[in-house]
């Protein structure tokens, strides 16, 4: 009889046991759905903030190039401003019958026109424009645009003689090469400047034998 209540008592505990692993599964199990729907609601969430980003950014990209264009618009509005006040004054400048007042009116003139040229650079500049450099630069292709050719003797080989339209670079970069004219030689004159350059040539001991012997 002893020994049959110890077999029950095993038998409780094996169950017993088996109870708590199931429970401790239960639990396990109830922690793991509700990480499942927090993932779920994260996910959620950030799908729908990504889908209010794509909805967002062709406007805010939108609104970004429609300032910084308002901004590089009025930068120019000044000197748009003095051209028009010179237009103004240009009629009344050109019809003067007293030849020397007149002379004297357009010189004041045009250097108004020079002075609008020069702030309309110096804003160009502000923007990371600069104009290339042409006339009487050796020509180069990655910045001058070669429209014709002109063979003058007394200037060097590819040396740009007259330039038709002015190039720019933004940032270092071209966006408009220059319409130039490069001075091309015929061969035996550019030869002859080349040894002009280069100076008298030393004469080999060869040479020396040579015109020594005669």
């Amino acid at each position: 009889m002893k020994q049959k209540g110890k077999e029950k008592t095993k038998e409780q505990k094996r169950s017993e046991s088996k109870k708590d692993k199931l429970e401790e599964l239960l639990a396990q199990i109830e922690d793991l759905q509700k990480e499942k729907e927090e993932i779920f609601a994260k996910l959620q969430r950030v799908s729908a903030d990504y889908a209010n980003f794509q909805k967002r950014a062709p406007k805010q990209i939108e609104d970004t190039i429609s300032y910084e264009k308002e901004k590089t618009i009025k930068t120019f509005l000044p000197a748009l401003d003095n051209l028009e006040h010179t237009l103004q004054n240009a009629p009344a400048v050109l019809l003067r019958k007293d030849e020397a007042a007149g002379a004297e009116d357009i010189d004041v003139l045009v250097k108004g026109i020079q002075i609008i040229y020069d702030q309309m650079l110096g804003i160009l500049k502000s923007h990371g424009v600069e104009q290339i450099k042409a006339l009487g630069e050796a020509f180069d292709p990655a910045l001058h645009e070669a429209m014709t050719q002109r063979a003058e003797p007394d200037q060097e080989e590819n040396i740009v003689l007259e330039e038709f339209q002015k190039g720019y670079k933004l940032n270092g970069r071209v966006i408009r090469p220059s319409k130039v004219i490069v001075n091309k030689l015929a061969s035996e004159q550019a030869q002859e400047q080349g040894q002009v350059e280069q100076g008298p040539q030393e004469r080999t001991l060869d040479e020396y034998e040579t015109t020594d012997t005669e």
